[in-house]
């Protein structure tokens, strides 16, 4: 194997891996909506916004390894990050609630799951976010050398 072919099956690895996180993220989101009937707030949609699409563009990408996915998944993945960043602060609260979207309807600081004082449904979202926006930095990297 060539150091080309290395470089190409890692890349392609790394794109795996981001369309994984995305898949599983999504599969959790509707199992915690449809399954279990925990109702999203106004953030979990944007978020879900967000993070569908990813599942489609980077699956898309695998089958033809397109270089040009990181243009079209990366925004998708910081503008999800940002959310879910957003929707931390609200629900540990350091912003307060008062400015929170989630005025009506579920609240965005609603407690469905808290694993060990950490792991939230908002935390599991920004660290999906963030695993796949730092693999698709990476890439990026990668692919402009």
């Amino acid at each position: 194997m060539t150091h080309t072919d290395k470089t190409t099956t890692s890349n392609w690895t790394i794109l795996f891996i981001c369309w994984l996180i995305a898949s599983i993220s999504t599969l959790g989101s509707l199992f915690f909506s449809e399954i279990i009937k925990f109702a999203p707030c106004v953030l979990c949609w944007y978020q879900r916004i967000c993070l569908f699409p990813l599942v489609l563009i980077l699956s898309t990408a695998l089958f033809s390894f397109d270089k040009s996915v990181v243009k079209f998944a990366l925004p998708l993945a910081l503008a999800g990050w940002l959310i879910a960043f957003y929707h931390n602060l609200l629900y540990t609260g350091i912003i307060p609630e008062s400015v929170q979207p989630c005025s009506k309807g579920v609240s965005c600081t609603e407690d469905y799951i808290n694993l060990f004082g950490i792991f939230t449904i908002p935390m599991l979202s920004l660290m999906a976010f963030s695993a796949i926006a730092v693999l698709l930095f990476i890439l990026k990297r990668r692919l402009s050398k």
